[in-house]
């Protein structure tokens, strides 16, 4: 079976956030799939297969279970689809946060996410109140991580995360960001964690800028936006905000094509 491995939000290999893709013919066990994933020791593992619609159904999983969102192991999966594949026009994914669209731009790929607005949270759960250094900016959620505005992007960069007390919000992963300088090529910076999930801290996801940028718009004012995840790999994202949609421009980079090996028993 082919499995391949990408580097996405970024155009050069080693950076931005890599994730492994197979294109299936019909799903593997559940069981396999999260093997497969625990093999790959990645943050996630995109499974794909085609519908009679012209369509795709996809789904990801992170080394400790099947995950709701995931932007970056999306735009992977496009990029396989486009340059291995075949496929010449506009994808649509079929996923638990419902339809995924990726097109080609002249120098990279648009995701098309549905906008999860931030939900204002009055102080944070008792398992990460002590451990930030100063009071935050403001704190906020949607249906899979917390927020924490820490007010700046040096204090994004600096932030020293307590791992193990995260790790006690379950699958609940936790964002950090902060709006840069006024100089500085991104409008704001995060970084994120979920160690619940078997991810310490994920280089470069497009799941939480769902929320990040209608947050980021309304403190700014501005719809088009530039982001960057300020992790040790780091990546870029040129972010829009629509009604009901949030538009992810980005690229990715083919890291390896291999075949892997299923037990007899698959």
């Amino acid at each position: 079976m082919r499995m391949y491995q990408v580097d996405a939000f970024t155009d050069q290999l080693f950076a931005g956030n890599p994730a492994a893709v197979l294109v299936l013919e019909d799903w593997l066990s559940d069981a396999l799939m999260l093997a497969i994933t625990q093999e790959n020791n990645l943050a996630e593992t995109a499974f794909v297969k085609p519908r009679p619609d012209g369509a795709w159904d996809l789904r990801w999983f992170a080394p400790a279970h099947e995950v709701d969102f995931c932007g970056h192991a999306t735009l992977a999966t496009a990029h396989i689809l486009f340059t291995k594949q075949g496929a010449d026009s506009d994808l649509v994914f079929h996923t638990r946060v419902g339809e995924l669209r990726v097109s080609k731009e002249a120098h990279g790929y648009r995701l098309d996410i549905p906008r999860l607005s931030p939900e204002a949270v009055e102080r944070l759960p008792n398992e990460i109140a002590d451990i930030f250094p100063t009071p935050p900016t403001s704190i906020f959620r949607n249906f899979e991580n917390i927020f924490v505005d820490l007010g700046s992007a040096e204090a994004v960069r600096s932030f020293v995360p307590d791992l193990t007390a995260i790790a006690r919000l379950g699958p609940v992963g936790l964002v950090v960001t902060g709006a840069d300088a006024e100089e500085a090529s991104a409008d704001f910076v995060s970084r994120y964690f979920a160690p619940g999930a078997g991810i310490p801290e994920d280089p470069v996801t497009g799941s939480i800028h769902a929320t990040l940028v209608p947050y980021w718009a309304a403190k700014l004012g501005r719809d088009r936006l530039m982001a960057f995840q300020a992790s040790v790999r780091g990546g870029w994202l040129d972010c829009e905000l629509s009604k009901e949609r949030v538009l992810l421009s980005g690229n990715a980079v083919t890291f390896m094509e291999a075949t892997i090996f299923m037990p007899e028993a698959a």
